[in-house]
């Protein structure tokens, strides 16, 4: 090889030298780039968990619970339910003024209206019920990237809200009396908290809410005065299955909020999606719900109730006796 041939030679190994350091340059460069693109998005992720958590845990405990969600969605306007006006508006297409009053005063099902009209009025405010929530959940779902941390609170609130709303509803025409709008420092009392926990329990499909609602609707239907009510549901017989039911949400929750964030990160389709899911599961989960209250001692009492001999024993005064109830490991 001549002089001249082996310098081109030469030069060509240190330039594919000199591309080869830079290449391996570069790609280290990356990778430590990506590396702590992953840490950033990894920290970003923590800190809108934080967030989530800080903005939803109204009760502060720490954590996001039933509770939470229950006192967020009540304040959502148009979710608190005036009983009276709301049976009026749905009688008046078939009743008289004189069974109206009486249903106001006591319960559609003493004021003699027939259950299968009872049931026909339900079925029409579920179906107006659900066509709202779908609305809401897709108008819901447009936010995106992490803006959504946001936004969520009032997702939840809006979306649990409408689910609220319509249970006040489906009670009211089964026989439940008007839930207190008494508030403490902004939050809703015990009593209520509790009957809303086994309502949306039931129509989430938490077997044990129904045996709450039933034992609940024995006690009213007995005509159990209304502290002795009030503390079957926050510290007597009724209070386990409460905090049976409320444990789950606190799971499903926790899972809730953080699985569906990630879907709010695509606003287009999870705004879509967002709303047909909804559409699908809302109608159901009423149906469950009326289902549950219509065979109780408030609506249905010639129907005997289906369940095991437990639920279909007569109630005894110890059902209002208030229970031990650790409330240190309410949480475990």
């Amino acid at each position: 090889m001549n002089n001249k041939n082996e310098k081109i030679l030469n030069d060509l190994k240190n330039r594919a030298k000199t591309i080869g350091n830079a290449v391996e340059k570069g790609v280290k460069t990356a990778g430590n780039a990506a590396v702590k693109g992953v840490e950033v998005i990894s920290d970003s992720a923590d800190i809108a968990k934080e967030r989530i958590i800080e903005a939803l845990d109204v009760n502060k405990n720490g954590q996001i619970d039933i509770e939470d969600i229950i006192n967020l969605g009540m304040r959502v306007p148009t979710v608190w339910v005036d009983r009276e006006s709301f049976l009026r508006k749905e009688l008046k297409k078939h009743c008289t003024s004189e069974v109206i009053d009486k249903a106001v005063r006591t319960t559609p099902k003493k004021a003699g209206i027939p259950l299968d009209l009872v049931d026909k009025i339900c079925d029409n405010v579920i179906s107006h019920e659900r066509f709202n929530v779908s609305g809401v959940s897709a108008a819901l779902g447009i936010p995106g990237g992490l803006a959504m941390v946001g936004t969520i609170p009032v997702d939840i609130a809006q979306y649990y809200g409408v689910q609220l709303r319509a249970a006040q509803k489906i009670m009211y025409l089964y026989g439940f009396p008007e839930i207190s709008r008494d508030t403490e420092n902004g939050m809703i009392d015990s009593e209520t908290i509790s009957i809303l926990t086994l309502c949306l329990g039931v129509m989430f499909g938490v077997k044990a809410a129904n045996e709450g609602i039933n034992l609940a609707a024995k006690m009213l239907a007995r005509g159990v005065p209304k502290q002795l009510m009030k503390k079957a549901l926050t510290k007597g017989a009724i209070y386990p299955i409460v905090k049976q039911v409320a444990k789950w949400f606190g799971l499903k929750m926790t899972k809730e909020v953080f699985t569906g964030a990630i879907g709010k990160s695509i606003p287009v389709v999870g705004a879509a999606v967002g709303g047909t899911i909804t559409f699908v599961s809302f109608g159901p989960a009423c149906k469950m719900l009326k289902k549950s209250l219509r065979q109780t001692a408030l609506a249905n009492p010639e129907k005997n109730f289906i369940g095991d001999e437990k639920n279909n024993n007569s109630i005894s005064d110890n059902d209002c006796i208030v229970v031990d109830i650790d409330h240190s490991k309410s949480n475990s």
